[in-house]
Parts: C-alpha cells; sequence; structure tokens
C-alpha cells in the first residue's frame, strides 16, 4: 500500500454523526476565523473525505498517525486521550470480499509478528444485525443506539446492556428477549450455516445478503490460513455509525479468555462513507480497512514478561573505567558516529564505571567500549556484550570491524 498524511484537525461537521454515542468524545476547537473545527477521533473519516476531495476512484493505503480523544485515560489498558493508530484501507469497486478477506490476512499478520501472543478476530456483519433486528422487531429508528448497546457487550454483563436497551433506548422487553438467543451466539463455519438454514432470515434480504457474503469471506479467509483465527460473533456491534458490511475486531487473550486491554484492531466495510463528502458525485467509492492500536499493542507488549524489547537504536556506548579519559572517549565516539553507528557516552567527564553499565543494562544498549590507561596504552580497548556480561579484548585498528560482525547477528527486537 502507498502511505498518505492527513490534517490532525477536520471540520467539525465532517466528523459529526460519523461515531454514534462515541461523538462525545470528539476535541471541539473553539471558532478559528469563522471555522468551527475538531480534533480527528480516527483515521477513517479524513481518509473519506481526501478519496472524496482528490476524486480518487481507487486506492490502497496505510497511515500512522495521532488520533484523539476526550476519554478517561487508563493507562494500564492502553487507553489515552492522545495516541497513535495505524490504518490499512482499500478503497475501489471490486469483487464481494476479496478485499476485505485481505485486511483480516494483515491484521493476523500484524499480530502474529508482533508476538502478543494469541489472539482472535472477532467478527459479523451490520447487514445481519439489520436483518435480525428486523426479524426481532426492533424499530428500524433504533438500529443505531441499539448497535451502540450491544458494543459494550465485550466489558458490559449482558444484564446491564438488556437494562440500557429497555430503560434508555426503549426497546420493550419482548423484543429484547427474541435477540438474546441470538446474540449470545459465536463460532465459525458451522454457525454460518446454522443462520443459513434459519426461515426467518432466509426471508429477510439483508441477511441473506449478509450471510452470502460471510459465507465468501470464510472461504477465503480458508485458503489464506487465517480461518482458524476467526471467531464469528453476533454480539460484535461495533458502534461507529459509518459501517455498512462486514466488520471484525482483533482481541487478545490468555488461556482461552479475552484479555482485559479491549480490542487491539478493528474494522469493517463502510460503502456510504466517502459519498457522504460529495453527493453530486455520481460513482459511490465502497471502502473497507482495519485500524490497529498501536499504543495498546506496547502496553500488552510491555506488561508481558516474556516480551524484551529494546525501546532505543543505540547500538553502543564508550564507557571509561578510570578518570581523565573522557577526550578519549569523545574521540572513538566520533569514529563510531562517521562510522555510521548509533553510540552515546555519559555526559560527565568521570563517571562511575559501575552507573555507565548499569546505564546500558537499563537502555539494553547490546555493546559497550571499556576505556582503560593500561588497555589503551597497549592499543586495545575491552568490548563488553551486555546481556551476558562478557568481554573480549579487541584491538583499536580492527574495533569499527568487530562491531559490525556482532551487531549483524540477530539481538532483541526494536520497538
Amino acid at each position: 500500500a502507498i502511505t498518505i498524511d492527513t490534517p490532525v484537525f477536520e471540520l467539525k461537521e465532517v466528523l459529526t454523526g460519523k461515531y454514534g454515542d462515541d461523538t462525545k468524545l470528539i476535541y471541539d476547537l473553539k471558532d478559528q476565523g469563522g471555522e468551527l473545527l475538531a480534533l480527528r477521533y480516527d483515521l477513517t473519516v479524513p481518509f473519506a473525505r481526501y478519496v472524496s476531495m482528490n476524486n480518487i476512484a481507487n486506492i490502497k493505503r496505510y497511515h500512522i498517525a495521532k488520533v484523539y480523544r476526550r476519554d478517561n485515560p487508563q493507562i494500564t489498558l492502553g487507553r489515552y486521550r492522545e495516541f497513535y493508530q495505524c490504518d490499512f484501507d482499500i478503497a475501489g469497486t471490486y469483487d464481494p470480499m476479496l478485499p476485505d478477506a485481505e485486511c483480516v490476512k494483515i491484521v493476523c499478520e500484524i499480530l502474529s509478528e508482533a508476538g502478543v501472543g494469541e489472539f482472535k478476530v472477532r467478527l459479523n456483519h451490520r447487514k445481519l444485525l439489520t436483518g435480525l433486528f428486523e426479524v426481532c422487531g426492533v424499530p428500524a429508528e433504533k438500529f443505531r443506539s441499539v448497535c451502540s448497546s450491544l458494543d459494550k457487550l465485550d466489558k458490559t454483563p449482558w444484564d446491564e446492556v438488556r437494562r440500557e436497551m429497555i430503560e434508555q433506548k426503549g426497546l420493550d422487553e419482548e423484543t429484547v428477549d427474541r435477540l438474546t438467543p441470538y446474540i449470545t451466539l459465536h463460532g465459525g463455519l458451522e454457525l454460518y450455516k446454522q443462520l443459513a438454514e434459519e426461515e426467518q432470515l432466509k426471508r429477510n434480504r439483508d441477511a441473506c445478503e449478509a450471510l452470502e457474503d460471510l459465507r465468501l469471506l470464510f472461504q477465503y479467509c480458508d485458503i489464506l490460513n487465517v480461518s482458524n483465527r476467526i471467531s464469528f460473533d453476533l454480539s460484535l456491534a461495533r458502534g461507529l455509525d459509518y459501517y455498512t458490511g462486514v466488520i471484525y475486531e482483533a482481541v487478545l487473550l490468555d488461556t482461552d479468555r479475552e484479555l482485559s486491554v479491549g480490542s487491539v484492531a478493528g474494522g469493517g466495510r463502510y460503502d456510504n462513507l466517502v459519498g457522504m463528502f460529495n453527493p453530486k458525485r455520481k460513482q459511490q467509492v465502497p471502502c473497507v480497512g482495519v485500524s490497529i492500536g498501536v499504543e495498546r499493542l506496547f502496553s500488552v507488549l510491555e506488561t508481558r514478561s516474556f516480551a524484551q524489547i529494546r525501546t532505543n537504536e543505540t547500538e553502543v556506548y564508550v564507557a571509561s573505567a578510570h578518570k581523565g579519559l573522557h577526550l578519549k572517549r569523545l574521540e572513538i565516539l566520533n569514529q563510531l558516529w562517521n562510522a555510521g553507528f548509533m553510540a552515546e557516552h555519559s555526559y560527565k567527564r568521570n563517571p562511575k564505571l559501575l552507573a555507565q553499565l548499569q546505564y546500558c543494562e537499563e537502555h539494553q544498549i547490546p555493546y559497550a567500549i571499556i576505556l582503560g590507561a593500561d588497555e589503551l596504552a597497549r592499543g586495545i580497548v575491552k568490548l563488553r556484550e551486555i546481556p551476558s556480561r562478557k568481554e573480549v579484548e579487541v584491538m583499536l585498528d580492527t574495533l569499527m570491524e568487530e562491531l559490525r560482525c556482532r551487531l549483524s547477528l540477530p539481538t532483541l527486537p526494536l520497538l
């Protein structure tokens, strides 16, 4: 995919009405010379505006940037007011489910490569929800608000969601009870087959279209070797108003239970969003995409004991064992920089050796060059491997070559 960038703020009217109940989380900016602006809530709506304003018919893009939500921060759960997302989207008119399957594949690929442990991709279809709501008697004007209630089921017990639907959303108990057997269902291809045989759903056009989409998606995901990661979950609703088709979100697992951090990726199909920015455009631009919660993944990686990750790029640290060697440190440091190594040293003239080595361990710097007066007189330095604490003597003349050889070997992944 190609990469693009979009402004960190948008016209308030561009963002309003796209996020359901979460609209209250948008950061409004004061009147800017006659324009009401707001900080972007996600990267999807700005992308749709970009496609519309530039009259683009098809594009495959990714975008890594900050978004802003007026939420209550929960650092341990990876919830922030300002945070990075990574979005991947495919816009254009193509045959059904081929782009959608690629998005699911990319989610699985990213989470596998990131090494966050076991995960599953929960999957549903907004048209299937629409069909279920119609069959169960949910009034059409309440579809969006009911979706926003269902979207809370990943962190709220069903009894509380049921009470919200009745007391706040105005559904009668009989309607909610008809919904209950469906939204508790989850599985894989066998669940699709079960729903495809239900007479009520067979008579509903939206449900039939959704089930055909899901049949294709399961087939493609099987070929892409990710079907074992999918959980077809009828409680998944994703409260954002712009979704029109397949929706999905990825959650991390701990011994088959979802971790409390919530979803680490989510997305779906939004076929009508681009057209909202240019109603005169004759042809709509269908889109499907996924958003990766970068900072939420980092929170998980940092807290899991098995995830040893370097958080800086420094390759070698120049340390001194005795006083009066800061000029020689600078000389060798400059040689390292000129040779293209990422190197640093202490900004004290006469730092203690233990403090320098502890700095290397804390910052996961793989190697330290230790200067000593006696060794320098013989034209050598000590090269210390920080993780193992092993030291070898290296001739100054061959130091750069020795470092290049050692740094070409696998080390801890760099975050």
